[in-house]
């Protein structure tokens, strides 16, 4: 164990006098603030034109660090960066103005991960399978810190959390599963819990998120005009699938405005249920456009502390209706990777995904639209994290995704050729389709049965298309297998992601004629 996890946790409460002086909100005892390279911002309210003065001291009471801050602004408001730091604590964090202070005790420096999204983030460690087991395990992580911001919403962006659920806390099997929906977001705990075992930096996690909201609403003004969405507050009529606010930014302003000053390491997002009901088409715009955003805007808020390209994991969406002819939700998934089908991309550099389509649970309490296998979910992340955020360049972190393919057109087959080892779970399983241009339609999509599998390679028997191909599709279903039984994995486990393609006509090759694939187009879409 590292050196500082051998120090005693300190057990003091904060000292306040006066009332004027204060930390903001998202501040506390127990807090994990953002080790080197980068300096944590701290910042809080104080009696305008003061000065505050900001020590950090050790577990010995030997001062480590001290800066100084004047109070401005109309709101009156002080910020300060501490210098970068090593990794560990016991640390107290002192503000003084005039005769007033207020510490901070139990801070650690380690990595910051906020965690945001909609019900499948706010679903507890209480609600996942083997729950009882992951509760029990709380007391072996008192170096993972969570911290859960209320749900709240406004007209306007806020400079500060209205309203805290879980101030920073040392994790208990009672504030890991406070109940259902609320906190502590098991998603973001199982990653957390990971990363401190990866790492061995202590972790703070940060819960922000409301069930049943689509991106609008966790968007910003320049997201929605970026990709020509309405702006007003009435202009989004309620839904009846979703559950939660609508109103285009108003949790962007209650919830993730106020953070913005907070130095972070990552972000983890699971959310996208609700965008299967509303604007579904618009998502490769919102969500590229809403990372970008968020990016910029915790680098700026956090003097450039933040990193530009701030590593944003995800979660490819799991299931809903078992045998729903809808196909909204497998739009929504090719969405999530703005139309290209695996990340990072071009469009969404320094991204990850977990892909969750194969963890369906049609008996979930919660509903099917939350599965309770919350330990995949986040053991995916956990990949995508360390190759992008931690840059592990030899770990795999995806499932194989097709590269190139053969049509044999005198025997009628189409060899699809994918970038890594495949292993085969259900070859009966109708997860390939191609489109055939027929009388009727332009692209009609027909079952293309897998008549092979070999090591990289699945051939497909393509019969209704005879010589003519013009696009290929994966596991585009709302409920496309059954836990953990998609057609194809790698030798890691990792399922392949879901696709939809064109196949443009290339040159001839060995075996036949080779099929240039490209991401789908609106094309194949309509």
């Amino acid at each position: 164990m590292a050196a500082w996890a051998l120090l005693a946790l300190l057990a003091l409460a904060p000292a306040v006098a006066g009332g004027m002086l204060s930390f903001a909100s998202y501040y506390g005892d127990h807090m994990v603030l953002q080790q080197k390279p980068s300096g944590a911002v701290v910042w809080g309210h104080g009696e305008h034109g003061a000065m505050v003065t900001l020590t950090l001291s050790g577990a010995s009471g030997l001062i480590i660090m001290e800066k100084t801050a004047q109070v401005k602004g109309p709101s009156g408001t002080w910020t300060t960066v501490l210098d970068p730091m090593d990794r560990g604590g016991p640390y107290a964090l002192r503000a003084e103005q005039g005769l007033e202070n207020v510490t901070l005790q139990d801070i650690y420096f380690g990595d910051v991960w906020l965690c945001s999204g909609q019900s499948n983030m706010a679903m507890t460690v209480l609600q996942v399978a083997n729950a009882s087991q992951e509760l029990a395990a709380a007391a072996r992580y008192p170096y993972v810190r969570i911290f859960a911001a209320a749900p709240a919403r406004a007209e306007v962006e806020l400079e500060d959390l209205e309203q805290i659920d879980l101030p920073w806390s040392i994790p208990t099997a009672e504030n890991l599963g406070h109940g259902n929906f609320t906190y502590f977001s098991a998603v973001c705990w199982l990653l957390g819990r990971s990363l401190y075992e990866a790492l061995g930096s202590p972790i703070g996690l940060v819960q922000v998120a409301w069930g049943g909201t689509p991106i609008e609403a966790w968007s910003s003004r320049r997201v929605l005009q970026a990709c020509g969405l309405p702006e007003d507050t009435g202009s989004t009529s309620p839904h009846q699938h979703l559950s939660g606010p609508q109103t285009p930014s108003v949790l962007w302003n209650a919830m993730i405005h106020p953070l913005l000053n907070m130095t972070l390491r990552g972000v983890a997002w699971y959310q996208g249920e609700a965008n299967a009901f509303l604007n579904t088409d618009q998502y490769n715009c919102t969500f590229p456009a809403l990372i970008a955003d968020w990016r910029w805007a915790f680098h700026t808020g956090s003097a450039r502390q933040t990193e530009p390209l701030l590593p944003f994991g995800f979660v490819q969406l799991s299931t809903y209706r078992h045998r729903s002819a809808d196909d909204s939700f497998a739009r929504l998934r090719w969405h999530q990777t703005a139309d290209l089908g695996i990340v990072p991309n071009a469009r969404m550099p320094s991204t990850f995904m977990a892909v969750a389509m194969d963890l369906g649970d049609e008996h979930s309490p919660y509903g099917s639209i939350h599965p309770r296998d919350k330990q995949n979910v986040a053991h995916r992340l956990l990949l995508g994290a360390m190759a992008v955020a931690y840059g592990d360049k030899g770990l795999v972190f995806q499932g194989p995704y097709p590269t190139r393919a053969i049509l044999e057109v005198t025997r009628g087959l189409l060899n699809v050729t994918y970038s890594q080892e495949l292993i085969c779970r259900q070859r009966n399983a109708q997860a390939f389709e191609v489109c055939c241009p027929s009388q009727a339609s332009p692209c009609q999509w027909l079952l293309a049965p897998v008549v092979a599998v070999g090591s990289r390679t699945v051939t497909l028997a393509p019969s209704g298309c005879r010589t003519l191909v013009l696009g290929l599709r994966y596991a585009w279903a709302e409920w496309p297998c059954e836990y953990q039984a998609c057609p194809l994995y790698n030798s890691q486990g990792l399922p392949a992601p879901p696709f939809l393609l064109d196949t443009l006509p290339g040159g001839n090759a060995a075996g036949g004629r080779e099929l240039l694939l490209l991401p789908g187009s609106i094309f194949l879409l309509n």
